[in-house]
């Protein structure tokens, strides 16, 4: 089961804030265009970043926590994994927030820009 534990972390991540898409209507999934352009923004420093890390000996991954598949550059698949399902969760979380402010507060930024206050 150890072997699960990277992999069923980021399953909890993503489990956590799916109801922010589908309760408060964060509108993450339905932009897939916008997500795509986000996760690389994201993605392409940190996942360079890690490879470095990994090639220079400065950190590594333990086959006992991972799945033990490698992407090149010994990087797990659980850690590109995490490139991923991080900031989504983290983007998912923003725009919940966002909206729920500008359902609590109608007269704020949003309303004025929708036309409502």
């Amino acid at each position: 089961m150890d072997r699960y534990h990277y992999l069923l972390l980021l399953v909890a991540c993503l489990a956590v804030t799916l109801p922010l898409e589908l309760v408060l209507g964060a509108r993450v999934y339905r932009r897939p265009r916008r997500l795509l352009i986000t996760l690389a923004v994201a993605m392409t420093p940190f996942v360079l970043w890690d490879l470095v890390g990994i090639a220079r000996g400065h950190w590594s991954f333990s086959d006992r926590f991972t799945l033990g598949w490698y992407l090149p550059g010994a990087m797990p698949l659980e850690e590109l994994l995490f490139f991923v399902v991080i900031p989504i969760c983290t983007l998912l979380t923003h725009q919940a927030v966002k909206r729920l402010g500008a359902l609590l507060w109608p007269t704020g930024r949003l309303a004025r820009e929708r036309g409502d206050a």
